[in-house]
Order: C-alpha cells, then sequence, then structure tokens
C-alpha cells in the first residue's frame, strides 16, 4: 500500500509544474522571428545576438529586398501595378549581395529562412492562384538571387531555397479567410504558417496539411491592457506609430517587463511555447531591439530554455503528444 501511495504521489509530482519532482517538464520554448529581414547591418546584429546566447531565429523574407532596379520592372504582384511594392526594393546589387550572404550564413549557423511573400500586400481577398503567382514569384527570385547580382551561388543553395524554406508569414498578419490560402502554401512546399493571432501562448494547429502558429496577446503596460507581441504593435502603443527616441529607455523597459512576464508564466507554468515578432527596424530608437537583447541573455542561456526556429520547435511540439486541434485565432 505505501509503495503504491509512493508511486502514485510520484507520477503526481512529475506533472504539477513547480514541484520538486518536476524534472520531466519539457523545455521551454521560444520562438523568436523577423519580418522582411532586409536591413544588413541588423542582420549582422541578430545573428550576432542568437550566437552569443545559443539561440535559432526564424526570418521571413520579403523578395523583393533581392530585386534590384532592373528586377524591379518586372515585378507585378495580384492586382497590383507593375514595380509596386509597399517596402521598396534593394537600393543596389552590393546591397544584395551583402544580402545573400546574411541569408546563406543565418542558414548555415541553423535558423530558419521563411517566406514573407515579397511586396507586402495585403492579401486577405486573394485566391488561392492569386498567393500561388506570388509564391511563384519569391521562390523565383530565390532561384535566381546570385546570378542576378553576377555572383557565383554557393553549393546548396538551390536546395534550399527548394526544400528548405518551410514557412510563411503573411503581410500584416493578414491571412485570407477560407482553406484558399492554406491551399497556395500547400501547393508551394510549405509545411508551416505563422500568420495568425491567439489570445496567449497556444500550441500550434494543423489545417490541411499545414502546421499554423500564432503570435499571442500579451499584457503589456500599467494596466497590463493586451497586445499582440510584436514590436510594430507596441511602436504603435508607445507613440502612436511616430519615432520618439526621447523616451526610448521607457518604452524599451515596458517592452522587457511584457515580454518576461510573458514568458514567465509559460516557464513557471504549462510551457506552451512564446513566439514574439519582430522587424529589421529599430523604432523608437531601437527600444524593441534592446528589450529582445534582455529577453534572450536571460532566458536563452538556461538548461531548461530552448530558443529555436519554428522548423526546429515543430518535432519538439509533436514530441509532446497530438497537435493541439483548436484555437482562438483572429487576424489582424
Amino acid at each position: 500500500m505505501f509503495r503504491s501511495f509512493f508511486q502514485a504521489s510520484l507520477a503526481l509530482s512529475l506533472c504539477i509544474p513547480g514541484t520538486a519532482g518536476a524534472v520531466d517538464q519539457p523545455k521551454q520554448l521560444v520562438m523568436i522571428s523577423f519580418d522582411g529581414a532586409h536591413d544588413n547591418a541588423l542582420w549582422q546584429k541578430s545573428r550576432e545576438m542568437a550566437a552569443k546566447n545559443g539561440a535559432r531565429f526564424t526570418y521571413f523574407l520579403s523578395c523583393t529586398f533581392l530585386m534590384n532596379q532592373a528586377a524591379k520592372k518586372a515585378y507585378q504582384a495580384p492586382h497590383q501595378k507593375l514595380g509596386k511594392s509597399n517596402v521598396g526594393f534593394a537600393q543596389g546589387d552590393d546591397e544584395i549581395r551583402e544580402r545573400l550572404g546574411n541569408i546563406w550564413h543565418a542558414h548555415l549557423e541553423g535558423h530558419d529562412i521563411s517566406s514573407h511573400a515579397c511586396g507586402h500586400f495585403d492579401g486577405r481577398q486573394w485566391s488561392e492562384a492569386d498567393w500561388g503567382k506570388e509564391f511563384a514569384t519569391f521562390h523565383a527570385t530565390l532561384k535566381n538571387a546570385w546570378k542576378s547580382v553576377d555572383l557565383e551561388e554557393p553549393k546548396g543553395w538551390q536546395d534550399l531555397v527548394d526544400h528548405g524554406i518551410h514557412g510563411f508569414r503573411a503581410p500584416y498578419l493578414s491571412a485570407t479567410p477560407g482553406a484558399d490560402m492554406i491551399a497556395a502554401e500547400r501547393k508551394a512546399g510549405f509545411t508551416y504558417d505563422a500568420s495568425l493571432v491567439t489570445k496567449g501562448p497556444t500550441l500550434p494547429v494543423e489545417e490541411s496539411g499545414i502546421i499554423r502558429f500564432g503570435l499571442p496577446l500579451i499584457p503589456e503596460g500599467p494596466r497590463e491592457k493586451p497586445i499582440i507581441g510584436m514590436d510594430y504593435n507596441l511602436f504603435v502603443r508607445h507613440s502612436n506609430g511616430e519615432e520618439d527616441k526621447a523616451d526610448s529607455k521607457a518604452f524599451e523597459d515596458r517592452s522587457y517587463a511584457a515580454f518576461k512576464e510573458a514568458f514567465d508564466k509559460q516557464y513557471s507554468g504549462s510551457r506552451i511555447p512564446l513566439q514574439l515578432g519582430f522587424h529589421f527596424v529599430e523604432m523608437n530608437g531601437g527600444a524593441y531591439w534592446r528589450a529582445l537583447d534582455r529577453l534572450v541573455s536571460d532566458v536563452c542561456r538556461r538548461a531548461d530554455v530552448a530558443c529555436v526556429s519554428y522548423s526546429e520547435a515543430i518535432p519538439m511540439i509533436e514530441a509532446r503528444g497530438k497537435l493541439q486541434d483548436q484555437t482562438q485565432t483572429s487576424g489582424l
């Protein structure tokens, strides 16, 4: 009887977070991603941050940043004028050459290179064919990227482009209602999508063969009002989307506190993966990148934390059991 009671107590302690016996808890996963992935100085900065802390990130690349002015004339997104992009194009071949070096070295370092489409258009009303056209442009642009700037591509580049780009995030987190975008993603060879927004950290869901992740709403500020865990949303809340370097330190502290609170809740609780999103723009004097650096430096070196890419996270989540089949989501 004592042995049965002991075994039951031990089994219970292994399942309850915070108990002395909770040695079999899964690692706390943290997934940091960057949209756009263009500025070469921030490529270097993010790669150095990751290397220093044993982290691996996900870069959602906009392909117009591999298009020079000549290529610009041939690009046409669905329902847009020829040569139009909401995020611009590369300024010259040397910039593209440096960017390609950063992309390739990030891949070799274990980071996830993924797609953010090309011209950063709101595809909420796009059809499956529209998405397919944009995905095909992304693929073709990367296939020919080195040749387009008169560089010899590294061995393995074509394999990365054809088989190593697994994920997509829709610009503006604006996913098409219904199945059109998902169907186009599947045909394009993607295995995961990171375009959702969830009411808090949640496990991914599987939809028609695509694993779907969502950036969570997290409490922020003195009243802990929920906000999407992304730098641009903080920028809009803190300064109405206008650059304010004078209050940069205050914005940094508020953001770090929000990130850390969201992390601590999962770390000391059920250890649902925490996802946070950023851009290759240092808004409000770099406040959000500094807050990110503080978080990564604090948590990613811990033995029971893994700061990983989305591609790395998927098998780690699957190893815990069946993917969640329901979530509360909304787009932007």
